[in-house]
């Protein structure tokens, strides 16, 4: 039984044991030259100017959310279409309302204007 995954066991070793080696090789051979402005923190390419507790305002939490949902709604039209052919008029018919509403919740959004930014 050991026999059939041994592959495996040697490809996961082989993979930690190169980690390993790489990162002591980084670590022994690469420069360290800390600077201030290494050392300093820096984000989005301006330096920090905050708390790293700030609020931020929540239509950017709204906006990611409703990325997600449309966005992986979206994705379970790929599969659909590789086997179109082999399932018939009735998956076309529930695939039409699925993307009805779909669509219906993409109006009910724009309309309540979740997607503004004043």
């Amino acid at each position: 039984m050991l026999a059939e995954y041994w592959p495996v066991l040697l490809f996961i070793a082989v993979a930690a044991g190169m980690g390993i080696v790489l990162v002591t090789l980084g670590l022994l051979v690469g420069p360290r030259r800390p600077e201030s402005d290494k050392l300093s923190p820096y984000e989005c390419g301006f330096e920090a100017f905050e708390d790293a507790r700030m609020q931020f305002d929540v239509r950017y939490y709204l906006l990611a959310i409703l990325f997600i949902i449309f966005d992986l709604e979206i994705a379970f039209l790929f599969p659909w279409a590789v086997v179109f052919q082999h399932i018939g008029i009735v998956a076309l018919i529930e695939m039409g309302l699925f993307l009805l509403l779909l669509v219906i919740g993409f109006a009910y959004v724009w309309k309540k204007g979740a997607l503004e930014w004043e």
